[in-house]
């Protein structure tokens, strides 16, 4: 069982910069494909970027591609995701989840374990 944390989302004008951080439990954490999703209201939850165990694999929407990076550190238990080049689309509830093998997918219902989520808001 992992459990994971969420942190780092809040009020930005468009344009700026967010980190998020998810925390994991649990001693494998390195063997997990992890990866972010987002929830806009009245929206499905939709991929953002995915990260293989190792790191050594990224992969990010295109909606996102080049404004967002993730990276993780096993040693920590943590995965991030640097946001830049905020847009106000870019508003919705940040997810961070877990796949028990440790491949890269983006889609949601592969993934094993969820976050209870950071909302992110975007100002114009």
């Amino acid at each position: 069982q992992v459990q994971l944390v969420e942190s780092g989302g809040g009020l930005v004008q468009a344009g700026g910069s967010l980190r998020l951080s998810c925390a994991a439990s649990g001693r494998t954490f390195s063997s997990y494909g992890m990866g972010w999703f987002r929830q806009a209201p009245g929206k499905e939850r939709e991929f953002v970027a995915a990260i293989s165990w190792s790191g050594g694999s990224t992969y990010y929407a295109d909606s996102v591609k080049g404004r967002f990076t993730i990276s993780r550190d096993n040693a920590k238990n943590t995965v991030y995701l640097q946001m830049n080049s905020l847009k106000p689309e870019d508003t919705a509830v940040y997810y961070c989840a877990a796949k028990n093998t440790g491949t890269i997918t983006t889609r949601p219902a592969y993934m094993d374990y969820w976050g209870k989520g950071t909302l992110v808001t975007v100002s114009s």
